[in-house]
């Protein structure tokens, strides 16, 4: 490639961020959509194998789709509102054990000075914080619904996103064909390679790690409901959520849920019960739901996916969060294809000539 192309090129990828900064916003709806008709198309495909027309298929996918999130929504936003409640409810119990049974233990304990926390000044602080707090829920609320043109926009982008999921979902092979068709002939096959193991990669970690994460949280909240914890809704989720990283999901599990049980029972027996349901969420992972739903493609490091969640929110806020993973995916891929080349380059190869 000359240097004047390369300047092009880098032009035209400066111009291409400072658009996509410019029109996250916009952009949100459409990124959502995509995602959803990305990981819905698998389950279209499988159904025109078996001869089911392409807009019939999507229509039985979308149907399938929006009826098991709308039942998730209508079941777990009460559960967790009660479990918040709770929480409410009996934290200033779990500070006076806190203050007068679990510091003391750790001072005797550990042989460190005796630990005060001013009970009074945390309640406060709690109390001032959920104030704020519904303060300011009370006034996003009092701004969205006096102000009809953030109502209409913000409705507008609910509606949109089903309908061009249904769209996207229903033309996803042609859209893609018509992509290929664009790439330059004597570059296409090298490209299309790239493209799949892109894909690959990101349909591991959105398929097959979202499965898994939903999976641990289904099974660490139905355990600890089964040990009697109040807040195993919460827990259980707060543990499947981040278990897209190995061991973060049981290392924060294990912590809250231990300290929630000793903050309930004041038994150390349940933390032997807690221990228990993490053991075993972990033995499902490991030896069934990550070699059946991910299987060894993802090929991303936790720490990349980390970084990549983060600096996506940063630059372009929740559009960037949710272009995070596919950036990543694919600039994982393209930096094994240019450490191949490399390798596979005389420059590696190149023997020295010194004596």
């Amino acid at each position: 490639m000359s240097e004047s192309r390369s300047w092009w090129v880098l032009a035209v990828l400066a111009a291409l961020g400072v658009l996509l900064y410019l029109l996250a916003p916009v952009l949100t709806p459409f990124m959502v959509a995509a995602l959803l008709a990305y990981m819905g198309d698998p389950l279209v495909d499988r159904l025109e194998a078996w001869r089911v027309p392409r807009t019939l298929a999507v229509a039985i996918v979308f149907l399938v789709l929006t009826t098991v999130a709308v039942l998730a929504l209508l079941v777990l936003v009460p559960m967790l509102q009660r479990q918040v409640v709770v929480l409410v409810q009996k934290l200033p119990g779990y500070l006076e054990w806190l203050q007068h049974t679990a510091l003391p233990w750790f001072s005797a304990t550990l042989g460190v000075p005796g630990i005060n926390l001013d009970l009074e000044l945390l309640r406060n602080a709690l109390q001032g914080h959920w104030i704020e707090a519904g303060g300011v829920v009370r006034r996003v609320v009092g701004a969205v619904t006096q102000s009809g043109l953030a109502l209409a926009l913000w409705l507008a982008n609910l509606v949109l996103i089903p309908v061009v999921t249904f769209y996207l979902l229903r033309d996803w092979d042609l859209l893609v064909e018509r992509v290929r068709a664009l790439i330059p002939r004597r570059l296409e096959p090298e490209v299309v390679q790239l493209a799949r193991e892109s894909d690959q990669v990101l349909a591991a970690f959105l398929r097959g790690q979202l499965l898994v994460m939903s999976a641990l949280a289904v099974i660490y909240a139905t355990g600890l409901q089964l040990v009697g914890l109040d807040l195993a809704l919460l827990i259980g989720l707060l543990a499947g959520v981040v278990s897209f990283v190995p061991y973060l999901g049981f290392i924060v599990g294990i912590v809250v849920a231990g300290t929630a049980a000793l903050m309930q029972f004041h038994d150390p027996v349940y933390l032997g019960y807690v221990a228990a349901v993490f053991a075993v969420g972990q033995a499902v992972e490991g030896w069934l739901l990550t070699p059946w739903l991910v299987g060894d493609r993802i090929g991303l490091h936790p720490v990349a996916v980390i970084f990549a969640v983060l600096a996506g929110g940063q630059l372009f806020g929740f559009f960037g969060v949710l272009l995070a993973l596919p950036v990543a995916a694919v600039v994982m891929v393209l930096l094994r294809y240019a450490h191949q080349r490399y390798r596979d380059s005389g420059l590696y190869a190149a023997e020295s000539n010194e004596p």
